[in-house]
């Protein structure tokens, strides 16, 4: 596994274990409608989900600022040149 995927997931984990953390501290997972009906779900896949969710955008975001911090001798690489 490439390191620039290590420095993407790590810290995206952490991020979205704290941002549920404060999410649901704030938020009764019960109490959560889609739609405007209730999820209808239980607290644990509420929790389940709504980590996976804050996961993935923090992911999204770390992965775009490795995208951004390229230099332009790895962007304009040729690939397969010796």
């Amino acid at each position: 596994m490439s390191k620039r995927w290590i420095w993407i997931l790590w810290p995206s984990f952490i991020v979205g274990g704290i941002a549920e953390v404060i999410f649901f501290t704030i938020f009764d997972p019960m109490e959560l409608t889609l739609f405007g009906e209730p999820a209808g779900t239980s607290r644990l896949a509420v929790y389940s989900v709504g980590f996976l969710l804050f996961w993935a955008f923090a992911a999204a975001s770390s992965a775009f600022t490795c995208f951004l911090q390229r230099g332009a001798s790895e962007i304009n690489r040729k690939r397969g040149a010796a």
